[in-house]
């Protein structure tokens, strides 16, 4: 069975976004099992490369089933997986979806996830006709915070006591971007 929804390869000069393969397990499991790319995250980090290889899988299944996209974030000169970008809850009805990411802390500092973002924000726009996309911080990741901001988003709101990870209580900062405000 073929993906629900199509998710063709979005690129630029320095990136590649496109599906994640079987064998980005190494590199997804790299990243998931940082502390410091996970320290936000609503659960904690990988402890075995089998959590990536489960989730590759998932992921999978995901694109055959749920209206998803889940893109691979690769160096566009040797197709290494370098971080990723989910976007769910799309909902055409209300034209409005929400979306994810990470990138490997290797890869940080140089502009990258905002490239891939503006990358995937531009396709949703245009592409699906969105109005609306929504991000889920936690107000304590400043750089994503400010990463966001940089492309438009608006903090909107905060929910208090959202997640428990690693029994800790964190919140989240709710931003949403509307297609006039998105900044290329």
């Amino acid at each position: 069975m073929s993906p629900r929804l199509p998710q063709p390869e979005l690129s630029s000069p320095r990136l590649r976004l496109r599906e994640v393969h079987a064998n980005d397990a190494p590199a997804l499991f790299a990243i998931h099992s940082h502390p410091q790319v996970m320290r936000y995250w609503s659960y904690p980090a990988w402890t075995e490369l089998a959590q990536a290889e489960q989730k590759i899988a998932d992921i999978q299944r995901q694109r055959r089933e749920l209206d998803i996209l889940i893109y691979a974030i690769a160096d566009a000169d040797s197709d290494r997986l370098i971080g990723s970008s989910a976007v769910f809850h799309i909902d055409p009805e209300q034209a409005r979806a929400e979306i994810g990411y990470s990138l490997h802390p290797d890869w940080q500092g140089r502009g990258l996830a905002s490239e891939a973002l503006r990358l995937i924000l531009d396709y949703l726009f245009k592409q699906h006709g969105l109005r609306r996309i929504e991000a889920d911080i936690d107000p304590r990741n400043l750089p994503s915070c400010r990463l966001v901001e940089r492309l438009g988003f608006v903090r909107e709101g905060l929910f208090r006591q959202r997640w428990d990870v690693n029994d800790e209580i964190c919140d989240s900062a709710m931003y949403g971007l509307l297609r006039q405000d998105f900044r290329l």
